[in-house]
């Protein structure tokens, strides 16, 4: 217990609970829940173990420093006389990146430019050279956050962005976010206990998302590259025994996760997507348009999709949304239905009412993730059923 330190898990709005259900199952200790993020505590092993196996997390940070500035100097002094030399060599390539929630500094840039020259500086002093920056591939990410008169320092441990799983080498004009596919997944309560379908599966992410799911897969065990991997403490043995041990809890899945679309595009690249992610035996996709197409048996449903917004994808959204509401009530009883939206005017056409929204974003689209429930006669009768 005594080699556990904090680490911050970065996600999307909306999705803390979830996140903080994820770390509570790996075994995190003093879970705490903020606005897009979720504090925690674990070892070096944890460390690795979360960033392989957490679906609705976008990076993990480990804070180094705090401490408290009123100003630019303060802010430079601070980072001037830090021990930059016990993380990073001077051989070695950084990038900033600053988050701000104060009245001392307005622009983010500036903060970055002011934390980069009292590192470089400081390495000058000490060994004549400098690290070098490198905003694209960097070997070491580090994340300035001032929130009111508090500076936190952190370690980027993922690197890029663990929405970045590997298996996407296609994709359509609007693919869905890999983490925000997993959280809407979570989100709608699907117990992996029947059939799963996306209608409109585009390049199948939901699909690919929702298999990782079902099966308790780690969903980043087959990238390339952290930026733990970089840092004075990586472990190879240690990694590669939690590694193994993550793929020791994956899981049989005996049902079906089907995905259909109506362009031959976007199947071709869904397979190849699926392919990549090594689903084939789990997930079937088929071009056929949703419309036209009928729920083939009696058994429970779960449908989760990512319908057209008109936002990248021009339609009628009248029309369209409509049309979602009529094929689900015609075609699909028993099911349980969820979609996401920015159009929230689209809602009003489906011509079902909603059991739950859930307010999300779509990168900066504020969004509503939607439940239909489908059954057969009336609310009444369909309560009275269950009982």
């Amino acid at each position: 217990m005594s080699d556990d330190f904090k680490m911050v898990a970065k996600t999307f709005y909306g999705f803390e609970s979830i996140l903080a259900d994820e770390l509570l199952s790996l075994g995190a200790r003093n879970i705490e829940e903020g606005v897009r993020n979720v504090s925690f505590y674990g070892d070096l092993g944890f460390l690795y173990k979360v960033n392989l196996a957490l679906s609705t997390s976008v990076r993990v940070l480990k804070p180094i420093t705090s401490f408290k500035i009123t100003d630019e100097k303060d802010l430079y002094s601070s980072i001037y006389n830090f021990n930059w030399e016990d993380y990073l060599d001077v051989d070695d390539t950084f990038a900033i990146e600053s988050n701000l929630n104060t009245d001392f500094f307005s622009h983010s840039l500036f903060v970055s430019q002011r934390v980069k020259d009292a590192l470089v500086d400081r390495f000058r002093k000490l060994f004549k050279k400098r690290p070098n920056v490198d905003r694209d591939d960097p070997d070491f990410k580090i994340n300035c956050h001032i929130t009111d008169d508090v500076c936190t320092i952190s370690l980027d441990s993922s690197g890029k962005p663990l929405n970045q799983r590997g298996y996407r080498s296609e994709t359509n004009i609007a693919p869905i976010n890999e983490v925000l596919a997993a959280g809407i997944v979570k989100l709608s309560g699907w117990d992996c206990e029947s059939d799963f379908l996306d209608p409109m599966c585009g390049s199948g992410t939901l699909l690919i998302e929702a298999a990782m799911y079902a099966k308790n897969y780690p969903v980043n065990v087959n990238r390339k590259h952290f930026s733990f991997q970089n840092w004075k403490d990586w472990d190879s043995d240690l990694f590669e025994l939690i590694k193994a041990s993550t793929l020791k809890k994956v899981k049989p899945f005996n049902y079906k996760i089907t995905g259909y679309d109506k362009a031959p595009s976007a199947i071709l690249k869904c397979n190849q997507n699926i392919i990549n992610a090594g689903f084939t035996d789990i997930i079937e996709v088929s071009q056929d348009n949703f419309f036209t197409t009928t729920k083939n048996n009696e058994n429970f449903l779960q449908i989760v999709f990512n319908p057209p917004y008109g936002e990248r994808l021009q339609i009628d959204i009248e029309s369209f949304y409509k049309q979602i509401g009529d094929t689900l009530k015609s075609n699909y009883t028993n099911s349980n239905a969820w979609f996401i939206t920015s159009s929230l005017e689209a809602l009003k056409y489906v011509g079902l009412r909603p059991s739950r929204k859930i307010k999300l974003f779509n990168g900066k689209l504020e969004s509503r993730l939607a439940k239909y429930e489908i059954y057969s006669g009336t609310k009444k009768i369909h309560k009275l059923t269950k009982k």
